[in-house]
């Protein structure tokens, strides 16, 4: 799948002569599970997994294809699952996130820190060439082969005219696993905080606690160290946006992030939150934002109830300043 590039290719090699078959459409299925086979050849593991969750065997396939599908070798395929994570959830009878403990992409994270790359484009998803992530050298200033032929990346998408690829991450397993480990070298957050953390963010938004969550917030960036207050704006609103995302796999979130703002929608079973973060502006000015924008239109109809929040950033404190809240019944 690439990875051995980087092991047997360099100059001195006796390997440089091997033929790269990564994205070749004869050999794309090699490497995976396809739902079809998952389906014909595990049904009685399927159904001892759906038993012991007390889910549909059709439940436990879609979440089976929720955390370890969506692998692509090349822009015509259909989705691969990851043959270990599929073997150790049937094994265990549990869904839980193997590939990633098998090892901690330290490396990774290093080189993103060093090239100073924008991890939201990381996240959400980017378009490049072919050439761009089958390169096999370690490039501080182009981290994305590595992540890509390290399987944290993969094709989602492919626009033949242009000869553009999508990579995004391949499943909720990948997403989640790199986000909460990646999440101590951006912020505060230790690997014993990050569950306390979120899980407090979510328990107070779905208890409509706005105020508590966003305290809660100010008080996260107030105990950022003294290294991480010397970043960027940047920095602060990449840190929105991890939290944000994180939040993803509990609830319903989405985060959008442009120049001098970060704005989130959060779903939770009774409120629909729309936030409005402003860099340069007030607490009013973000709420008059949402408003003006029609951030809320897509949502009138849906019943829960409505919260605006609007909210400053204070540039020389580096942290959340006032905010106000507007809250909509559904």
């Amino acid at each position: 799948t690439g990875v051995t590039k980087f092991a047997q290719v360099s100059v001195f090699s006796d390997l440089n002569q091997l033929k790269d078959i990564s994205m070749h459409s004869d050999y794309i299925n090699v490497c995976g599970i396809t739902q079809d086979e998952l389906a014909a050849n595990f049904a009685p593991e399927l159904k001892r997994i759906a038993e012991k969750n007390n889910i549909t065997e059709k439940e436990a396939i879609a979440s089976m294809k929720r955390k370890y599908d969506g692998y692509h070798f090349n822009g015509d395929t259909t989705g691969i699952f990851n043959p270990f994570s599929v073997l150790n959830a049937l094994d265990s009878l549990e869904f839980d996130y193997f590939w990633f403990q098998t090892g901690t992409p330290t490396f990774l994270v290093e080189l993103l820190k060093k090239s100073e790359y924008d991890l939201r484009k990381l996240i959400d998803g980017l378009e490049t060439q072919a050439y761009a992530f089958t390169e096999y050298r370690a490039d501080a200033n182009n981290p994305i082969p590595l992540i890509y032929q390290s399987g944290y990346l993969t094709i989602k998408d492919y626009d033949r005219e242009f000869q553009l690829y999508k990579l995004e991450f391949p499943n909720e397993e990948v997403r989640y696993g790199f986000l909460s480990f990646i999440a101590p070298f951006y912020t505060s957050i230790t690997d014993d905080d990050k569950g306390f953390y979120i899980g407090k963010f979510i328990q107070e938004l779905r208890a409509g606690k706005v105020d508590a969550f966003l305290t809660r917030l100010r008080a996260f960036f107030a105990d950022f160290p003294y290294e991480l207050n010397a970043r960027t704006e940047r920095h602060y609103q990449v840190v929105f946006y991890l939290v944000f995302k994180l939040m993803g796999q509990f609830c319903e979130a989405e985060v959008r992030s442009a120049r001098g703002r970060a704005d989130a929608v959060v779903k939770t079973k009774d409120y629909i939150y729309v936030f409005e973060f402003k860099l340069d502006g007030s607490a009013f000015d973000a709420l008059e934002q949402i408003e003006h924008t029609g951030y809320l239109i897509p949502y009138t109809a849906d019943g829960r109830q409505l919260v605006k929040v609007g909210v400053s950033f204070d540039a020389g404190e580096r942290n959340i300043g006032e905010w106000e809240i507007d809250s909509t019944p559904g």
